[in-house]
C-alpha cells in the first residue's frame, strides 16, 4: 500500500479523516453550534487546521456556517443519523424481544438526539393495554424515564447547558421542571443504576429505564407500562431485569466493535 501523503500542515489522509469527525463530535458536545476559536479551544488542534477541515466540511454539507458566523452541524448528517438510529434499533430488537419476554411490558430504545430522545426501537407487550409512545417520537428529555437515564451518564455541565437550550416544559404536576432539582435527582439515578418516570411524561405511566454503556450515541432501554401493572413492587423485579439487557446490548457493541 502506497504511503500516505502529507498535507500541508503535515498530517496524513487517515489524520485528516480522524480529525474532521472530532470536529464533528465537538460541535455535537457544544450543541451543534461554535465559533472556530472555540473549536481550537476545545479539540486543541491547530488554527489553520481547523479552518481546512471546516472548509471543507461545509463545501460537503456536513457543516454550515450561519449568518453569526459560528459553525453548525449540517443538514447531510440528519440523513445519516436517522439511518444510524434504525440500524441501532434493529440491531437492538432481538433483546427488546428477550425483555418484553420476561417482564410482560413493553420495552422501548431511545437515543439522544440533537437535544431530544427520539424513540428508536420498540417491542410491545401482549396486554390489550398498550405503550404510549411511538418509533420515532421526539421528547425533551427531562420528562422521561430514558431522557433522565441517559443524562445521569453526561457530565453535570453538559446537561445544564442541554435544559439551558430546552427549557424544562411541564408535561404533567410530576414533571422536573428546575434544574438544579433535576441534577440532584439525576445523582440518585446514576447512584441506583437506573432511571423511574413516575407520571412524568404522561399521567398514569410508569416507566423504568436503564443508559446503555458504550453506545454510538447517548442511548437508553426501558420498560413502560400502567401504573396498575407496573407498581412499585413490579419494578424492584424488573429494574434488574432491564439493567441486565443494557449490559448485553453494551457488550455486544463492545464485540462488534472489536471485530470491525
Amino acid at each position: 500500500m502506497a504511503p500516505q501523503k502529507p498535507t500541508r500542515d503535515g498530517s496524513t489522509g487517515v489524520q485528516s479523516l480522524q480529525r474532521a469527525f472530532e470536529l464533528l463530535e465537538h460541535l455535537a458536545d457544544t450543541g451543534g453550534e461554535a465559533s472556530l476559536s472555540e473549536l481550537a479551544s476545545t479539540s486543541g488542534l491547530p488554527m489553520p487546521t481547523i479552518h481546512r477541515l471546516i472548509r471543507t466540511l461545509v463545501a460537503l454539507g456536513y457543516v454550515r456556517q450561519n449568518t453569526n458566523r459560528r459553525y453548525a452541524l449540517g443538514a447531510r448528517l440528519i440523513r445519516l443519523g436517522e439511518n444510524a438510529s434504525l440500524q441501532f434499533g434493529s440491531w437492538a430488537r432481538p433483546l427488546l424481544t428477550e425483555l418484553v419476554d420476561e417482564v410482560g411490558e413493553t420495552a422501548n430504545l431511545a437515543v439522544l438526539e440533537r437535544d431530544e430522545v427520539v424513540y428508536v426501537a420498540q417491542v410491545p407487550s401482549r396486554h390489550s393495554m398498550r405503550m404510549f409512545t411511538e418509533v420515532g417520537r421526539r421528547l425533551l428529555p427531562h420528562g422521561t424515564g430514558v431522557g433522565k437515564a441517559i443524562l445521569s451518564v453526561l457530565p453535570p455541565e453538559q446537561t445544564r447547558a442541554l435544559l439551558a437550550r430546552t427549557g424544562m416544559p411541564a408535561y404533567t404536576e410530576h414533571t422536573f421542571t428546575e434544574p438544579d432539582t433535576l441534577l440532584r435527582h439525576l445523582a440518585t439515578v446514576a447512584k441506583q443504576g437506573y432511571a423511574l418516570d413516575e407520571s412524568e411524561q404522561e399521567l398514569g405511566v410508569r416507566c423504568v429505564a436503564v443508559p446503555i454503556e458504550g453506545a454510538p450515541t447517548p442511548a437508553a432501554v426501558s420498560v413502560s407500562g400502567p401504573e396498575g401493572r407496573l407498581t412499585k413492587e413490579a419494578v424492584s423485579r424488573i429494574a434488574p431485569v432491564v439493567q441486565r439487557i443494557a449490559r448485553n446490548l453494551s457488550a455486544q457493541l463492545g464485540t462488534d466493535a472489536a471485530t470491525a
